[in-house]
């Protein structure tokens, strides 16, 4: 097998790094952090335009998911699209506070130094429940900051993905609301839930639900950098929708493909014509490259490499017996 082939070796783990994450200073009023949050250098706002089938559309290279708050070249503290999204629940002032006042500290990081092995990056990521990790240099200066959505552009997953069905790694508690529901509440369910979306949902025959829309902590950050009043935008103004939905049966290497294409960071998943929900995020996809789940398929691989070599041996001794 060639060793340039895209779909197999090691990952260059340095092309998963931010070099330009967003830093602002800790005076920074809140309202102004989520304003160069939802900013992206090469397309404006997309609200109000026709949505497209991918549910959750976003251009994840180009628009910051979290700020770094630093002064002096040190870190001080992050805020993240999920903090956006609490504060928009509480119905705080953005004018009247600061980043500084809000912001999460102290902040994880890792040595560049340390920034060799995938596992590790991933097992810092479950073990503090984070999903942003700033890369420090030897004298503690920042170099960037990586995130699951960034070790999913490098890893070469082919061969394991198409291994791996979706309903191996979805999330069943999917938090939906019906659509005349008012974004306010959308965001007061997240921050509540520790969710990412709330997937819009209406009846369907049979008791089911019918998934005909998403919102995301993406687009709670935009509705707040442009003022919207949240308390009285009904979710079925501006959901993504129609959705891309998929199975359970199918493929993660399926669902990791649609995310490339759709530039999305979560997919919706639909069975029992609309009875059961999942949702397969980018954090869910790098499940199957958790150490322990490595060394199960492993282990499997070598107890049917064991049977398969018995039940050779088998053959050949019955083989020999029938000839002699």
């Amino acid at each position: 097998m060639q060793q340039n082939d895209p779909m197999v070796g090691t990952p260059n783990l340095e092309e998963a790094i931010n070099y330009q994450p967003l830093i602002l200073a800790p005076e920074t009023a809140l309202v102004d952090v989520i304003a160069r949050m939802s900013q992206t250098p090469f397309s404006c706002c997309e609200l109000g335009a026709s949505s497209q089938d991918s549910g959750d559309v976003e251009t994840e290279t180009t628009r910051p998911t979290c700020a770094l708050i630093m002064q002096d070249q040190e870190i001080l503290g992050i805020l993240t699209e999920r903090d956006i999204v609490r504060f928009a629940a509480a119905g705080m002032d953005c004018d009247r506070i600061t980043a500084a006042d809000v912001m999460a500290h102290p902040v994880k990081t890792l040595p560049l130094a340390d920034f060799k092995d995938i596992f590790a990056v991933m097992f810092l990521f479950r073990r503090y429940r984070i999903r942003h990790l700033p890369i420090l240099d030897d004298q503690n200066k920042l170099v960037g900051i990586t995130e699951p959505s960034s070790l999913r552009r490098v890893l070469r997953p082919a061969n394991l993905l198409k291994l791996r069905r979706v309903s191996e790694v979805m999330s069943t508690s999917v938090i939906h609301a019906p659509p005349h529901c008012s974004v306010l509440s959308l965001a007061q369910l997240m921050a509540e839930h520790r969710v990412s979306c709330v997937v819009i949902v209406e009846p369907a025959p049979d008791d089911g639900l019918k998934p005909i829309g998403i919102v995301t902590e993406r687009d709670i950050v935009q509705f707040q950098a442009m003022q919207f009043d949240i308390g009285r935008i009904m979710a079925s103004e501006v959901m993504s929708s129609p959705l891309f939905l998929l199975n359970p049966g199918d493929s993660l290497w399926s669902a990791h493909q649609q995310m490339q294409r759709r530039r999305v960071r979560r997919l919706v998943v639909s069975w029992n014509w609309g009875q059961d929900l999942g949702i397969v995020t980018q954090t869910s996809l790098l499940k199957v490259f958790d150490p322990l789940e490595m060394y199960g398929i492993i282990e499997t691989l070598q107890q049917t490499i064991e049977q398969l070599e018995a039940e050779k041996a088998s053959y050949w001794r019955h083989r020999d017996a029938e000839v002699s």
